[in-house]
């Protein structure tokens, strides 16, 4: 059976909270009792809960970190990033997810209110943003990670999203495209009005027509990005290009193209946006702009551990590049 704290006090013939002192350090135990107790754990090969020895010095040496749901198709990278910088620091982390709404969220905020962590890495989830705010202004520890242009009062972590919606815009020009259609992601997102604006600015100082109703609003999803390819070619504006808000959507527009007889990158060049893992391995290979989302996620986890260290953190973005990646959904006509 596992060797408990109060195992180690009744060999040792003291109390539980005095183990509690020497496991914490503490110099108010007689050299002698502390040399017992030390003797006696090496004896019984007990080990501390690195929890209940953080709790007691003040700290949980624990993370939380809130996300809207694991079907994300980047959140694991940015996950991996997170854990890498926390691990290699002796820290957990406790992930909380939003995918039963306000029940999820209520039982995030028991784990507040129990101090399960000493700071938080946060992937919005919807509405959330004010609530997020107010635990920092309560005092916890708190970082953005993918601000969707909110730029919060605190740390956050973003990408630049309006200068890769301008190399989507450049490299198509470059390419030989004259008209571009955008399917975008859902308006109300602060990145999606980063990267439209980006894209509209380049195409217009690059001579591309961008015509409004070539511009079509999507959700993020495979299927907005094939209903998006109905809606362009029912318009029967003449376009020879798409630029993708997502990869996701940018794999529906393949294949709406595709089953529409349309030649891609021959009659249409397709560029998405994220560079996920399924983006190297669509027909042909999709042409994107890359988020460093692994990077946000070690810059984020980076940023809170200073901010418990107490060094001071500004509440300006730190802003990671995004970057284009050429494949074959975008050569030259």
């Amino acid at each position: 059976m596992r060797v408990t704290i109060a195992d180690v006090a009744r060999r040792a013939g003291v109390s539980k909270a005095t183990v509690s002192r020497v496991l914490n350090g503490k110099a108010d135990v007689d050299a002698d009792t502390a040399q017992r107790i030390r003797e006696v754990i090496a004896e019984t090969g007990y080990v501390p809960s690195s929890r209940a020895v953080g709790l007691a010095r003040g700290r949980t040496r624990t993370v939380g970190m809130l996300v809207p749901s694991l079907t994300w198709p980047w959140i694991g990278d940015v996950l991996q990033g997170v854990v890498d910088v926390l691990e290699a620091d002796g820290y957990g982390v406790l992930l909380y997810t939003c995918t039963r709404g306000e029940e999820s969220l209520r039982r995030f905020a028991e784990q507040v209110s129990g101090s399960a962590f000493d700071g938080l890495l946060v992937i919005e989830p919807e509405n959330t943003l004010d609530y997020i705010a107010e635990l920092h202004r309560k005092g916890l520890p708190v970082v953005l990670i993918d601000d969707r242009g909110h730029h919060p009062e605190f740390p956050s972590v973003a990408t630049t999203n309006r200068d890769g919606g301008a190399a989507a815009a450049r490299h198509l020009a470059a390419t030989g495209r004259h008209r571009p259609a955008v399917v975008t992601g859902l308006a109300h997102f602060g990145c999606v009005r980063d990267r439209t604006e980006g894209f509209a600015e380049a195409a217009a100082a690059e001579g591309l027509l961008l015509d409004p109703q070539l511009v079509v609003e999507g959700d993020f999803t495979e299927e907005s990005g094939r209903a998006a390819v109905g809606k362009l070619i029912a318009s029967g504006k003449p376009f020879d290009a798409v630029f993708a808000h997502n990869d996701l959507t940018a794999s529906g527009v393949l294949r709406a193209l595709h089953e529409a007889g349309r030649r891609v990158p021959e009659d249409v060049a397709v560029i998405g946006f994220d560079d996920i893992q399924l983006a190297a391995h669509t027909e042909p290979a999709l042409t994107t702009v890359r988020q460093p989302m692994r990077e946000m996620g070690e810059a984020a986890a980076g940023l809170l551990l200073s901010h418990l260290e107490g060094v001071p953190v500004s509440p300006a973005p730190f802003i990671l590049p995004t970057t284009l990646v050429v494949r074959g959904s975008s050569t030259p006509q």
